[in-house]
């Protein structure tokens, strides 16, 4: 047995005394915290309707279950309780526990709390129903690609600080799943901030325990009791890469069934998070009308049916043969339409919630960039003068793909091209203004969207919380001279930033919707400053940029 697999062992069972633990700061706290009596990561709220909330904790004890009052309030001191509701904590869920409170009032925002059995009561958090009617402005915080070593989580922070918004995001790699010193290296990890286990997470202890290291953090608590959150995974919260069929560090042969560790990553994400349980909804996709201003569309694109990663393969003979085989994938089996990041029936819902909506705004809530990036002509000459030969290659190939017409990421959207346009040409029909919302790369985008040569919409693409983005790679230029060679190769990317962290706020009222990227001063230390922001306009009737 391994060291990992012990400590994973015994915290299952409970079967030892934290004084003979010797383990660092955050995961010492983390199995202590998964190990103490009571409430022991704060509380969360999700999935609201105009009348009601989902409302999350977590409550240890070494009952079988506990049953747990949950209490809802107009006040935050608790002097009228307006519901309550009934929630069960038990080990056979990680000892976290739902309820969903109903016959809420709505656009209206309430404070929550839960009290155990014993009178020991949870912290309070602060939740808001959906409106309904005479919307006039209506904000969203956007987050995504939270990697707890690379940093301390400042955008959570800050918006938790901020407050300045009515409903939280999350896009994905909300942690990831990577064994201690692989992502970040040693160099890059910040003293602090470490994860348990140590290992690569495969097995649903696996999983519930990097969860319990993330719930800890103190900013991702306070950003939690702000205000209900919308959430969905991207690759991370799984395995990376991860498609329908498998994942880029999944091996089958040591690491058991794909399948098997899709059911295990589903089951901890949903124990740990504010989300509904699949059994409570049979598809994983959803939507949350926002009265006629904006419809807020949240799908699944990586478990479900995404196919699999494509490529031209290896790049191997002289110029012709190389500039062949790249032509043909490009012309052939990049553009095959049975190709989906969504899969059928999800696609049928999506294009279905387009043309049936009557708000003003589509507001989709996904996981990877939309947009068409081309790698730009001498980018080989950005890169850390100590990069290695991995990281040269690959930037060598993006060159030459670029080159021959092929984008630089076939894991985004432009890996699937057909499905794409179908998804831009039901946009097109609808009644709404499509705005899409994306994480997953690290790096702040605007793009505007079009399809046949009509425009389709606007993205806003967020910056990472933590995850170092292309400033780590591309040490050789500025990140201006980064930011221009991008706009300059591909036409439909308005403006980006490649080198700061942080997070996004979306302000929509019934004439624009605004993208604010803030970004915070450093995440290497603890702090709530703002280095900056960048704000960005797409006008309703418009569905392109105001640049």
């Amino acid at each position: 047995m391994t060291q990992n697999f012990d400590r994973r062992l015994l915290l299952k069972t409970g079967m030892f005394g934290l004084g003979a633990l010797a383990l660092p700061g955050g995961a010492l706290a983390a199995l202590q915290a998964s190990l103490a009596k009571g409430f022991s990561h704060g509380v969360a709220s999700g999935e609201p309707s105009p009348n009601s909330v989902l409302l999350w904790t977590r409550y240890v004890s070494d009952a079988p279950e506990t049953k747990l009052a949950a209490e809802v309030s107009e006040f935050a001191d608790f002097r009228l309780v307006w519901s309550g509701a009934e929630a069960v904590a038990s080990p056979l869920r990680d000892h976290t526990a739902k309820a969903v409170i109903k016959r809420l009032d709505p656009g209206k925002t309430y404070y929550y709390r839960f009290i155990a059995p014993d009178g020991s009561i949870s912290p309070i958090g602060r939740t808001r129903t959906l409106p309904v009617e005479g919307i006039k402005h209506y904000r969203l915080a956007v987050f995504s690609c939270s990697n707890l070593p690379f940093g301390w989580f400042n955008a959570y922070a800050h918006a938790a600080k901020a407050g300045d918004f009515d409903l939280s995001l999350h896009l994905g790699d909300y942690l990831y799943e990577y064994q201690s010193g692989y992502y970040p290296g040693p160099k890059d990890m910040v003293a602090g901030r470490l994860i348990e286990p140590a290992n690569e997470i495969v097995s649903l202890a696996d999983y519930r325990l990097r969860y319990a290291s993330y719930r800890m953090d103190p900013d991702l608590q306070a950003v939690h009791a702000r205000a209900p959150m919308l959430a969905m995974w991207d690759d991370h919260e799984i395995a990376n890469d991860a498609s329908e069929s498998g994942a880029q560090n999944h091996q089958p042969k040591t690491e058991g069934e794909w399948s098997e560790r899709k059911r295990a990553a589903e089951q901890a994400y949903r124990e740990w998070m504010p989300v509904r349980d699949l059994s409570d909804n049979g598809d994983r996709w959803k939507n949350y009308p926002i009265g006629d201003l904006a419809n807020i569309i949240m799908t699944e694109s990586r478990i479900t049916a995404r196919s699999r990663q494509t490529g031209p393969g290896k790049l191997e003979g002289d110029f012709s043969a190389i500039a062949k085989k790249l032509t043909d994938f490009r012309d052939g089996a990049l553009q095959d339409p049975a190709r989906t990041m969504l899969g059928t029936a999800q696609e049928q819902w999506l294009h279905g919630t387009f043309a049936s909506g009557k708000a003003k705004w589509n507001i989709w809530a996904q996981q990877t960039i939309m947009g068409s990036l081309f790698q730009p002509k001498g980018a080989e000459n950005w890169l850390k003068p100590d990069a290695d030969d991995i990281a040269r290659q690959r930037v060598l190939r993006g060159t030459v793909a670029a080159q021959a017409g092929i984008p630089s990421n076939l894991d985004a959207w432009d890996g699937y091209p057909a499905a794409r346009a179908r998804a831009l040409s039901a946009a097109q029909n609808a009644k709404g203004d499509l705005v899409v919302l994306t994480g997953d790369s690290h790096n702040a985008w605007a793009f505007d969207l079009s399809h046949d040569g009509k425009p389709a919409g606007v993205e806003f693409a967020g910056q990472s919380v933590t995850s170092s983005g292309l400033e780590a790679y591309f040490t050789g230029a500025k990140p201006k001279t980064v930011a221009t060679a991008l706009m300059q190769t591909n036409p439909g990317l308005k403006w980006t930033d490649s080198s700061q962290r942080g997070y996004m706020v979306v302000d929509l009222t019934p004439e624009r919707a605004t993208s604010e990227w803030r970004f915070v001063e450093s995440v290497k230390a603890r702090s709530t400053g703002l280095a900056g922001t960048k704000r960005l306009i797409a006008k309703r009737g418009k569905r392109q940029l105001q640049v």
